[in-house]
């Protein structure tokens, strides 16, 4: 993975065409960007990026900004039942537990 402003780009390689091809991952617009070296692919990342920003900024808008940090979660009425519980019972509101959990599954260190 790669890192640029807040921006998360991964990367393959096609061997057929013998050529990098990246994505950024991290919002819900459609950036790519492709190089045949690793710097190629570091600075059309960087570059990709830049302009992606410089497109919204010249039409007077917000660019969907990675991950606002809130999002919606369906589970089964039971499981929620035992997170609320767990929470209470932690001294935490459901969503810094939920927080917590996550963290603690995504190898998250504090």
């Amino acid at each position: 993975m790669m890192r640029y402003k807040n921006f998360i780009g991964t990367v393959e390689y096609d061997d057929e065409a013998e050529i990098f091809h990246g994505e950024v991952i991290n919002t819900h617009d459609v950036i790519t960007f492709q190089g045949t070296t690793v710097d190629e692919i570091k600075q059309a990342f960087h570059d990709s990026v830049d302009d992606y920003l410089v497109f919204y900024k010249e039409r007077g808008e917000e660019p969907d900004k990675p991950f606002s940090g809130t999002f919606n979660v369906r589970i089964k009425p039971d499981l929620y039942r035992l997170a609320a519980i767990s929470a209470k019972r932690s001294g935490l509101s459901l969503n810094k537990w939920v927080e917590k959990a996550i963290s603690h599954e995504a190898g998250v260190r504090e």
